[in-house]
């Protein structure tokens, strides 16, 4: 599966971003049928992004489609099986079904949701999962930070033992505190997660070099698989033990820096 460092969320009534988007150099584009649209401009919504990616040439990002429910459907008619649809409130496995043949990424943004999270992410249809900062918060009734880093590690914990790649952080809605996106970028990367979506193409270099290798940690995983080369435990030069168990994690850093061509990867 792709390993995805940025998305960006597109609203569907603005048309006129959404080529800007695919341009934008995000690794995804989110076309949002959902919390970005006012409800007396969604039949528009629709029409619009069922109008572009009829007609989008291949190549470029990946694209997926953010729904409010069952009742967009018909924009996936016809269309291209590699279009993810991405659905929000998922609470339990049944929420997926009407979607599934497509990549599905569910959004969990109740408590219950979170709760499900395992149940979720073993449904055959869900690739990814990811969390909805913003409305969990108003299900729970606050934004504190510990609740927000329980709900990150459950669904981590969940996406990982289902076999799924760890989930992207969720959009950070102050477009213009980078610093402030630098911090949580960097606290979800701590936390084990890995990219982030955008509402702003302004936020994507910000992910990017959070969520990119260092040269350090280039250099630690190879250094880990050269001393393991002979199998059984060893040291490092800098005097740390490494044995088997470190070796996953080494390969990881290795590819995420294959990927996003970091570090001299």
């Amino acid at each position: 599966m792709t390993r995805l460092v940025t998305a960006l969320y597109v609203p569907g009534d603005r048309p006129d971003r959404f080529d800007k988007a695919a341009a934008s150099g995000a690794d995804l584009v989110i076309l949002d049928l959902e919390d970005a649209v006012a409800p007396d401009r969604k039949d528009g919504a629709r029409r619009n992004v069922v109008a572009w990616l009829a007609t989008r040439m291949p190549g470029g990002p990946l694209v997926e489609v953010r729904v409010n429910g069952s009742e967009d459907l018909p924009v996936f008619a016809g269309l291209d099986p590699a279009i993810g649809v991405r659905v929000p409130k998922v609470e339990e496995p049944a929420d997926v079904d009407p979607f599934a043949g497509r990549p599905v990424t569910a959004l969990l943004e109740t408590a219950r949701g979170v709760e499900n999270a395992a149940l979720i992410a073993a449904h055959p249809a869900v690739t990814r999962l990811a969390l909805g900062e913003s409305d969990l918060a108003s299900d729970l009734g606050s934004a504190a930070a510990a609740l927000i880093d329980h709900a990150r590690i459950r669904v981590l914990f969940a996406a990982r033992s289902a076999g799924l790649p760890a989930p992207m952080l969720s959009a950070f809605p102050d477009i213009r505190n980078l610093d402030g996106l630098r911090r949580d970028c960097e606290r979800g990367r701590e936390l084990g997660w890995f990219g982030r979506a955008a509402v702003h193409p302004s936020q994507l270099a910000v992910i990017e070099e959070v969520f990119a290798a260092t040269a350090r940690d280039v250099h630690w995983a190879r250094s880990v698989l050269a001393a393991l080369d002979d199998g059984g435990v060893s040291t490092l030069p800098s005097g740390e033990m490494v044995d088997a168990a470190m070796a996953g994690r080494a390969r990881v850093i290795l590819e995420r820096a294959a990927e996003t061509g970091t570090a001299q990867a």
